[in-house]
């Protein structure tokens, strides 16, 4: 028997809700039939349907991975962090619930690691259907700006390189790189910088997580490197069914996109700029291109009647959300938005050994 049957796998999948939880077959049966380099995987389970809930019990015992339970919703960078409390091995796969991989995605991910000392590494993320042929993610920028003058100001970089692109059009061009910024759909993770940056950030509740990791790894000099080699896609919603929408409102709610980007220009002494005023200005849109939009134009009384109906029911989904979330961080955060949400023990967890 090969000795290296014995070694413990060197990358941990550690897969988390990002918005719904009815693309959970899907994405988790892309991992088991497109994997095929050694890997442990944890789920963490925030408090989904029933359903899915005895779907996940029953792969865990199947297919041997350790599952993770709250009986109440997370925020992304809480479930990951549960999660990322179980690692023990050298990478960490971040993949949110609604991603499906393509066959050998993870194997080039480790040999850029490897050749390279990255911190990071980012396959070229897909988005939308069909699979896999439009870019969302290849690479991209994520730092502090300081601009002098007058008075100094702090502002955020964000780019992200070749959105709306087709994968036909730019793969060819693609090369492994170093670049600045890679996204939690999917991200590999080189487990020992968490010693030095710590854990995740839970300020961050819904939104810029992914640049204030980068922006840290970069800060304890680490490296993003680019992995056009291996391709993933994440499958947003809509349509949404009944049961994904009561976290997707929260998950999206005002009152945590707020909180996310104060807690996160205060973190970096970042200017109150048009960056930030243009946020707050949409706070809400998804819910309301999700949500709101499609009902309106479900409704037929001409643009007039269209326009009455969705003011009605963007004031309604304001009030609904406003309650939701208000109830959720009672129970759960202690005051949002004001304050980092807590950490919550798992209320019930099934571990089980894994193997790929």
């Amino acid at each position: 028997m090969n000795k290296s049957q014995f070694l413990e796998p060197e990358v941990t999948i550690v897969v988390v809700p990002r918005e719904r939880f009815s693309y959970t077959r899907e994405s988790l049966e892309s991992i088991y039939e497109n994997t095929n380099y050694p890997f442990k995987l944890i789920y963490v389970d925030g408090g989904s349907p029933t359903h899915i809930k005895n779907y996940l019990a029953t792969q865990a015992v199947e297919k041997k991975f350790q599952l993770i339970r709250t009986d109440h919703y997370l925020s992304p960078n809480h479930a990951r962090n549960i999660g990322l409390r179980q690692v023990n091995s050298k990478y960490v796969v971040f993949i949110d619930n609604d991603v499906v991989v393509t066959p050998g995605w993870l194997q080039p991910l480790v040999d850029c690691a490897e050749a390279t000392g990255a911190t990071i590494v980012s396959p070229l993320i897909c988005q939308y259907l069909p699979l896999h042929t439009e870019v969302h993610c290849a690479g991209g920028e994520s730092g502090v700006k300081v601009e002098t003058g007058e008075t100094t100001r702090r502002r955020i970089i964000e780019k992200i390189y070749k959105q709306g692109r087709k994968v036909a059009d730019v793969r060819p061009q693609l090369q492994r790189q170093q670049t600045g910024l890679a996204e939690f759909h999917c991200m590999m993770v080189r487990t020992e910088i968490f010693a030095q940056i710590g854990l995740l950030d839970e300020g961050l509740l819904n939104t810029k997580e992914h640049v204030d990791l980068c922006i840290m790894v970069n800060e304890a000099g680490g490296t993003v490197y680019l992995e056009p080699e291996s391709l993933v896609t994440y499958v947003p919603g809509p349509p949404l069914k009944w049961t994904d929408l009561h976290f997707y409102m929260l998950r999206w709610s005002d009152a945590w996109e707020l909180a996310s980007l104060k807690h996160l220009r205060d973190k970096w002494n970042l200017s109150e700029d048009e960056y930030f005023q243009n946020k707050y200005k949409r706070l809400g849109w998804r819910r309301d291109m999700t949500i709101v939009n499609p009902l309106v134009r479900k409704i037929p009384l001409g643009k007039l009647g269209s326009r009455v109906v969705g003011k009605i029911l963007r004031q309604i989904d304001k009030v609904l959300n406003h309650y939701l979330t208000s109830r959720y961080a009672k129970k759960y955060l202690q005051g949002l938005p004001n304050q980092i949400p807590p950490q919550q023990p798992p209320t019930s967890t099934m571990t089980a050994s894994s193997q790929s």
